[in-house]
C-alpha cells in the first residue's frame, strides 16, 4: 500500500533517491547498439574524434537511468499512489554522462493540481534531475503522474 496519496503530498518536497550508481562503458554501448547506435556511443575509436572526445551515454539512455534511479531511491516513506504517467516536459540534457561517471537522481514536486474529471484523483508534476556525485547536472526534466487519493474509508 502506497504511503503517499495525493492528499499528502507537499509542493517543494524534495527527493533524493539514494546513492546512485557508476556507469560503465559496457553499459553505455549495450544499452546504444539496441536503441541509439550513434558511432559516439558504440565505438570507443569513433567517440574519441567526435565533438565530446570520449564515449558518452545516449541521450534515451540517460532518461532510462535517470527513471530507474528514482524508482528504485523512493523508498516506501515517498511511495506514490501513482495510477500512470501522463507525460515528460522541459527535456534538457545539460551535460554528457561518460563511461565512469557516478550518477545519482533526486526530483521535487513542483506542482500539483486536483483533476478537472475524476475527484478521485490528481495531476503531481515532478521536476527530476540526473546528477554527477559532485552534483553538476546531466539532464533535468519534469513528469506529470496521475496520483490517487486517499479512498474514503482510509479518510
Amino acid at each position: 500500500m502506497p504511503s503517499q496519496y495525493f492528499e499528502d503530498i507537499e509542493i517543494g518536497e524534495i527527493r533524493d533517491h539514494g546513492p546512485g550508481r557508476v556507469v560503465d562503458a559496457e553499459e553505455i554501448k549495450r544499452f546504444a547498439l539496441e536503441f541509439d547506435p550513434m558511432p559516439f556511443h558504440v565505438d570507443e575509436a569513433a567517440a574519441k574524434a567526435s565533438v565530446l572526445g570520449r564515449l558518452c551515454a545516449s541521450s534515451v539512455h540517460v532518461l532510462a537511468i535517470g527513471s530507474q534511479l528514482a524508482h528504485e531511491g523512493q523508498g516506501e516513506e515517498m511511495d506514490m499512489a501513482v495510477l500512470s504517467g501522463l507525460g515528460w516536459d522541459e527535456v534538457r540534457l545539460v551535460s554528457p554522462l561518460f563511461a565512469g561517471d557516478h550518477v545519482r537522481a533526486r526530483s521535487w514536486v513542483a506542482e500539483k493540481r486536483d483533476s478537472g474529471s475524476r475527484p478521485d484523483r490528481g495531476v503531481v508534476t515532478m521536476q527530476n534531475e540526473v546528477l554527477r556525485d559532485d552534483g553538476s547536472i546531466i539532464a533535468r526534466y519534469k513528469i506529470a503522474v496521475l496520483v490517487a487519493k486517499r479512498p474514503v474509508d482510509e479518510a
